[in-house]
């Protein structure tokens, strides 16, 4: 094993309009107000966030994100439903979690992953609870806790929101959902086999702080077994129709690159990378950081010298389907890199045959570079939409689509871009194509699509200050509609704007922020055929 050193007293709708009807606790006003012109079947559940401008391991990122400190889920953020007339009821502010406006100490939260039960009377989500109360300079431990939340099908209902019991409490519990046997699956950083000492797992890539893979607990036993082990970590896990989870995996399968620096860049090291002689609590630290496997990477032309290898990288976001119980994990419907990406260099330079890959002459020739935040489409089954990102854009990009029911051969798979290709850039010099970057995009049993929205061009950064950030980003749910060019674009938003004063303590500083809220991660409140078990 490698080691390194190394604001709800009362909310205010935004002013784009007239508010949207809010519905709130005693504690907080009730704005009485035409709702949103915006429409849907069913109620939608999402959460609320205080902007968070890094993109470095945060609550949105795309991998890193399962941390709970305020530094990575900065604290004032609420579940919510927005009714089909768009009527709002704040779901956690009824049950008493969280604070209002103001400062966000040992009684605030942060909220994430919704997931809807089959009968639709309940949801699992996902609550960190607490802040530090001063400025400090020790680390405390926050974890994200799965909590389930009822009362929430009507305006008049009682909301109940309850921890989730026998669940891991010292680890981070995350993007949970309902199996077929009401077993709850979700993502956790437990260490693979249980052994406290190996925590926290880092990942293969910048040495960050990770997930180790899908979990499934029975929260009536206690039964806590592992789904899917994955160094690099798993993420935004669904139950579709045919009795499959989706989920994306990273498949950082290459050597690591933090030794590759300390050998090429720095002297004698920045990184200090070793290994262990094992991952017993007693392992001995040895002499060396040397790796066998796979081939060394293009970087290493030392390595390489010599060889018929031309190096080897893989760092990549793929579909990936398994059965509830861990077996058969595979790429959606086995679903190659070679299908979906748009470039394959050959691995040997001696061997003639070999071609890099060509796109062109594929029956896919709509090529993508991740598929993240998978959700089956209700209306037909088997069919996928996700987003294609790049960094800095907060797991936010492209809106994607594939058809891939059980059984159809992947060699007959293909994706479609359903939000123009230049919603994939992060240039800052656009077409008239762009029209914003994506994420958590939802289809719903209507046949309409929504999504988390921003309209801004390039990546987010902090426009402020470490005492008062900034994102560039305002992250709105929003319908998408078809464009005209044979693509979709945003079009109407669902809410008219939530907004909120609050402040947190990050270590010593005091952050403050005053003004409209991502909107974020929506889920259909609507019921759906339980699917049967699938079974090796």
């Amino acid at each position: 094993m490698k080691q390194r050193l190394g604001l709800l007293a009362l909310v205010w709708l935004a002013t784009l309009g007239t508010p949207a009807t809010a519905f709130f606790q005693p504690r907080d006003s009730t704005i009485p107000a035409a709702p949103s012109a915006a429409t849907t079947s069913n109620p939608i559940l999402f959460v609320t966030q205080p902007p968070v401008p890094s993109d470095a391991l945060t609550v949105v990122t795309t991998f890193g994100n399962h941390r709970g400190e305020p530094r990575a889920a900065g604290r004032g953020g609420d579940l919510w439903v927005r009714y089909p007339d768009g009527t709002l009821k704040n779901l956690t502010a009824l049950a008493n979690k969280g604070v209002g406006n103001g400062f966000q100490g040992v009684n605030s939260i942060a909220v994430r992953d919704p997931s809807m039960n089959f009968d639709g009377t309940k949801a699992v989500f996902s609550m960190v609870s607490g802040a530090p109360t001063s400025a400090i300079t020790q680390v405390v431990s926050y974890f994200w806790q799965m909590y389930e939340v009822s009362g929430f099908a009507h305006i008049s209902d009682t909301v109940v929101i309850t921890p989730v019991a026998n669940q891991p409490t010292t680890y981070n519990n995350v993007s949970p959902l309902y199996g077929t046997d009401d077993r709850i699956i979700f993502v956790s950083d437990i260490p693979h086999n249980g052994l406290a000492h190996l925590y926290p797992t880092l990942d293969e890539y910048n040495m960050a702080e990770t997930t180790t893979g899908l979990w499934s607990l029975d929260p009536v036993s206690g039964s806590l077994f592992q789904v899917d082990h994955n160094p690099s970590g798993d993420f935004s896990p669904s139950l579709d129709s045919f009795g499959r989870v989706l989920f994306t995996r990273w498949d950082h399968l290459e050597r690591d690159q933090e030794t590759d620096a300390d050998v090429l860049f720095f002297n004698p090291c920045k990184f200090c990378t070793f290994n262990y002689a094992s991952e017993a609590i007693t392992a001995t630290r040895l002499l060396t950081n040397a790796e066998v496997f796979p081939e060394p990477r293009p970087a290493r032309t030392d390595e390489l010298a010599n060889t018929n290898l031309v190096g080897h990288h893989m760092n990549e976001f793929l579909p990936w389907t398994i059965n509830e119980d861990g077996t058969r994990p595979e790429t959606i419907n086995h679903i190659g890199r070679h299908e979906l990406l748009f470039h394959i260099p050959p691995v040997f330079t001696d061997d003639l045959n070999l071609k890099p890959l060509n796109p062109a002459a594929m029956f896919n020739t709509t090529r993508i570079t991740k598929f993240l935040q998978l959700k089956e489409d209700p209306a037909h089954p088997g069919t996928y939409y996700g987003t294609d990102v790049y960094e800095g854009t907060h797991a936010a990009g492209q809106v994607i689509s594939m058809t891939a029911p059980p059984g159809l051969d992947a060699d007959q798979i293909s994706l479609n871009y359903v939000t123009h290709r230049e919603t994939y850039t992060v240039s800052q010099s656009v077409d008239a194509n762009y029209t914003g970057h994506y994420r958590d995009p939802l289809p719903l049993s209507d046949g309409q699509l929504l999504a988390s929205h921003t309209w801004t061009v390039g990546s987010d950064y902090n426009v402020g200050t470490a005492a008062s950030p900034k994102s560039r980003y305002d992250f709105r749910l929003t319908t998408l509609a078809p464009a005209g060019n044979g693509y979709w674009t945003a079009a109407q938003t669902m809410t008219l704007g939530i907004s909120k004063t609050v402040s947190y303590y990050i270590t010593n500083t005091l952050v403050s922020y005053s003004g409209l809220l991502w909107e974020l991660m929506p889920v259909e409140v609507a019921t759906r055929v339980r699917p049967a078990r699938v079974t090796p």
